[in-house]
């Protein structure tokens, strides 16, 4: 089949990419390199069964140019990371909700199977633990800006369920929960990278906060098997699933781990948020999924351990010198 991956110079995308052609698929990457990178795609470079186009998911035409040509769609192009939401929180409303608008609108002409990326984030304030699919969603006030993300996420994720509803389009939402791995660049707020590096560097790695909020880091492997046989299994159109791992770890002691992991001699600092972020940020204390829902339908869950992301962090950066 031919493969068509908005987003497909970033980090998931660009790993999906090469998956998607080392099971002989051709696969086409649509990515403005806002937050993407070319030297992401260089393993697949020059395989006939790839080509790379610079393009901004905004413009329409050229959207639907290539959804044409394509079998399946994987629509993960979008301003990502707290840090840049928080910064450009305009700029990511438009590109989080116009350019899925977009995707969807040129999926709809031949009904293309159509993969939505959406996040943990929707979750918003919610309390009970774990969350599922079909969970209620709290959202905090509007002057806080970083929920714009959350409800900008929130209406892709509707506009995809009426399209379904409405015209049988053949779609899946992806809630994607702290993806991790190679690749993944620590510019925008992103912890693991950002704690590995300074780890390797001997700076001292910046916990906001208390350091005793939990996330669970799944790695880019997992997730890319994940959407490979979900791609592959019909019950799942129409669905929303929880993309990610349920081990949880706590901020303070993932700084710790990575400490020991890479026998650095950096100290931990405690950063209040308000010295990172505007006003207008909240945290949460815990994101912590139910996976049983993708379990079931695709007989898989990421289980890679923390251990093995943060390794397989650090042998990226010691071997492309990024420290």
């Amino acid at each position: 089949m031919h493969i068509l991956i908005t987003g497909g110079a970033g980090f998931i995308g660009s790993h999906l990419a090469e998956r998607l052609i080392a099971e002989g698929h051709s696969v086409t990457a649509l990515d403005d390199l806002s937050t993407g990178r070319v030297s992401n795609l260089k393993a697949i470079a020059d395989n006939q069964a790839f080509r790379f186009v610079e393009g901004n998911i905004l413009d329409l035409p050229l959207v639907q140019e290539h959804v044409d040509q394509a079998d399946v769609i994987f629509h993960l192009a979008a301003a990502v990371g707290v840090k840049l939401i928080m910064d450009e929180p305009s700029r990511s409303i438009l590109t989080n909700v116009t350019g899925t608008e977009n995707v969807l609108k040129a999926a709809l002409k031949d009904k293309k199977l159509t993969f939505i990326a959406s996040t943990s984030e929707v979750y918003g304030k919610a309390t009970k633990f774990p969350f599922s699919e079909d969970d209620d969603l709290t959202i905090g006030a509007t002057k806080n800006l970083r929920w714009s993300y959350a409800c900008a996420k929130t209406l892709d994720e509707f506009l995809t369920l009426a399209y379904v509803r409405e015209v049988g389009l053949p779609a899946i939402v992806l809630r994607f929960f702290n993806t991790t791995g190679p690749r993944q660049t620590g510019r925008y707020g992103m912890v693991l990278p950002n704690f590995v590096q300074n780890a390797l560097e001997g700076k001292p790695l910046m916990v906001h906060g208390t350091g005793d909020q939990s996330r669970c880091f799944g790695h880019v492997f997992d997730v890319v098997e994940s959407l490979i046989r979900l791609m592959d299994t019909p019950a799942a159109q129409g669905e929303v699933f929880n993309i990610g791992t349920d081990q949880e770890v706590s901020i303070r002691k993932l700084a710790e781990t990575v400490i020991a992991m890479t026998g650095s001699k950096s100290e931990i600092q405690l950063i209040p948020y308000s010295d990172v972020y505007p006003v207008g940020f909240e945290d949460m204390n815990r994101r912590l999924p139910d996976v049983s829902k993708l379990q079931r339908t695709i007989n898989f869950r990421p289980m890679r351990t923390l251990a093995t992301i943060i390794d397989d962090i650090i042998a990226e950066k010691r071997a492309t010198g990024l420290h």
